[in-house]
This record gives C-alpha cells, structure tokens and sequence, in this order.
C-alpha cells in the first residue's frame, strides 16, 4: 500500500524542493510537466484517441492540470492521490480545471472501462514493488478498452538523473526502476502493446539540441523515459 503520511510530510514544500532539485538540469517542474503531457497528446493522436476522460495517477499537487486543460481542453480530468494534504493544495490551485478524488493505495473508485487515458508521473518509484502488479492491474480495470496507459518514470541508467533524485529529499525513499523492470510489471499486469520511449537528452545549457530527441528516443540514457501500454 503506498504510505500516506509519506506524501503528506511533503506536500506543500513539494514544488520549492522540486525546482531546487532539478537545478542541475536548469529547468524548473514546470518544463517535465509540461513536456510529459504534450507527450501524452502526441500517443493519444498516434493511436486516433480524442480521450473524452484522463485520469492522473497520483496526481500530487496538480502540477500537470493546467498543460492538460491547455493541450486537451474538451476533456475531463480526474486526479487521484493518496496524500490529502496534496489534494487540498491541487484543489486550492486547479479546483475549476480538475477533479481530484482521495485514493486509499488499494482500489481506484471508479467502475470499469471509465478512463481513455491514464497517466502516472513519476509516481511507481515512490510505491513499493510489491504492489505495483496489482496497481497496474486496478489501472488496466478502468482504462477503456480503446485507451492507453501512459507512466513515465525516471531513468537509473543517467547520471543527471541520480544526482537530481539524490539531491530530493521526498526521494529519499524512492527505488529507481529500468524500463524493462516497470514493462515486465505492466505485462504481468495484463497490460499489452507496450512501447518504450526515452526523453530529456539535453540539458538547458544544450537547449539548441533538443530538436534531435525525436531522434533519440530508442537509447536508453535518456534522463526519463514513458511506457505505452493498452488493454
């Protein structure tokens, strides 16, 4: 079960700490979250996908809503987190862009088939190992049967990314996982199709390069990388 009171002791400084972590990158939270999403818009068009309701996985505090309301704006979002203290902050920031929902760590309260897409960022590092098949299960449960599963995640395979997720104190709990860890789960889950990109090549200071990712996204030092899976 994730733990509550972990989310929580962190939850208003989150953002500061965030942005402190990631100055080794030169971007502040703003560019991941915003990047992920416009990620997420690129799948969804891939596959032909106009997702009338996305569900943000542990959703903190609504750091990725308003990219989702700028790039999706006909669709309705759902936010679910475990830390109340979070949730309150995303509803005091984003309350007439989203809604965000408690989620005890166990079930998803919503029926079946309810999402066109779910969306998990960064978020599988902070669970335990042991309950990751039967979360992705519950997140295979209500996605649609046309939908997709998108969760991004950080990349042990690149140094930056080390030494930002060191330097984060509301990682110090985190287990790091490789792409073809977080896949076999994803299958075991019942989860299919499962594709692998990796993204962030270069940092601020190399900004000027970033036209090449496209072109990068099969090597496996990417500081992040997203899975796609469908049901």
């Amino acid at each position: 079960m994730m733990d509550r009171s972990e989310f929580d002791k962190f939850a208003e400084e989150y953002k500061a700490q965030l942005d402190s972590s990631l100055g080794a990158s030169g971007e502040d939270a703003e560019y991941f979250a915003e990047y992920k999403v416009k990620d997420v818009v690129s799948v969804a068009r891939q596959h032909g996908l106009q997702p009338a309701r996305v569900l943000d996985f542990g959703c903190g505090i609504g750091g990725a809503t308003p990219y989702f309301h700028a790039y999706l704006p006909a669709t309705e979002l759902v936010g679910v987190d475990v830390s109340i203290k979070s949730l309150e902050i995303a509803r005091s920031r984003f309350g007439k862009l989203a809604t965000y929902l408690e989620f005890d760590g166990l079930t998803l309260p919503f029926p079946d088939g309810t999402f066109d897409i779910v969306f998990a960022a960064c978020v599988f590092h902070h669970i335990p190992e042991a309950a990751h098949v039967r979360l992705l299960t519950e997140i295979r449960r209500v996605l649609s049967q046309q939908g997709r599963f998108i969760v991004f995640e950080h990349n042990p395979l690149n140094p930056l990314t080390r030494r930002v997720v060191d330097k984060c104190p509301f990682d110090e709990n985190a287990v790091l996982m490789r792409s073809g860890q977080l896949r076999r789960r994803l299958e075991s889950a019942g989860l299919r199709a499962v594709q692998t990109r990796y993204r962030i090549f270069f940092p601020h200071a190399l900004r000027k390069l970033r036209g090449l990712e496209s072109a990068l996204t099969w090597c496996p030092l990417g500081a992040q990388y997203f899975l796609c899976a469908s049901k």
